[in-house]
């Protein structure tokens, strides 16, 4: 690997924090919120092209995220369905494919034939890879890799963490070496925590529909600072 590859994470991990917050403070409705974060992820993928990264993964909707409201549940599938609808195509446009990481299983089919969708019409693609972590939690994750390893039969010995590692959601998608969470709050709530195993960690204090380009730059710049030396 290259000096410039070592100094430019190849698989980003983003948990875009401060939605509902943004939106209160901008007198506006929640699912606006959220819409304007969609909308601030559209417009960056393409300086994340530019700037030499293959992978991102975004933390769209956790396994928790049933428990918010049932309006605020009803508007983010809704956003989910007109992201379909309005955006796939400029993804497919753009050269990006979408992998979706997450338990599909039971998911309402109309939600789940959405992200299949998605998934489809974008599997040719190759100038970058978004992850959409949708359903999604970490030690779910961890747990259905654990069983799914236990109904093979694989004895105990035979474990190792790259037979681990493929029975993961999107198994091809490969470790992450940063990790940005805005807003302010610090903390992984449950976003891939294999695969973060050691990646860098940049909190930004600031709402997500705000983060830029030039925020993007920023965070590259810090990663570009860091040593990272897991474990040794």
């Amino acid at each position: 690997m290259s000096d410039n590859q070592l100094a430019t994470p190849q698989h980003i991990g983003i948990i875009m924090d401060g939605n509902r917050r943004w939106a209160q403070a901008h007198g506006k409705h929640t699912t606006a919120g959220h819409k304007a974060g969609f909308e601030a992820l559209f417009a960056l993928l393409e300086p994340i092209k530019e700037r030499g990264i293959p992978y991102v993964t975004i933390y769209a909707f956790s396994t928790e995220n049933w428990q918010r409201s049932k309006a605020e549940v009803t508007g983010l599938m809704r956003l989910l369905h007109w992201v379909v609808a309005n955006k796939v195509k400029v993804l497919k446009e753009q050269g990006v494919k979408v992998v979706i990481i997450g338990d599909k299983t039971n998911l309402p089919a109309a939600e789940r034939k959405a992200l299949e969708r998605a998934e489809a019409e974008t599997a040719h693609n190759s100038e970058l890879t978004l992850g959409v972590c949708f359903n999604y939690g970490g030690q779910h994750e961890i747990v259905d890799a654990t069983r799914r390893i236990l109904s093979k039969g694989v004895a105990a010995e035979s474990v190792t963490l790259e037979s681990f590692a493929a029975e993961l959601y999107a198994p091809e998608l490969p470790p992450l070496d940063l990790v940005v969470r805005t807003s302010g709050e610090q903390r992984l709530s449950n976003f891939m925590l294999w695969r973060a195993a050691y990646a860098e960690l940049v909190f930004v204090d600031k709402y997500w529909p705000d983060y830029s380009a030039e925020d993007l730059d920023n965070v590259l710049a810090e990663y570009a600072r860091r040593q990272r030396r897991h474990g040794k």
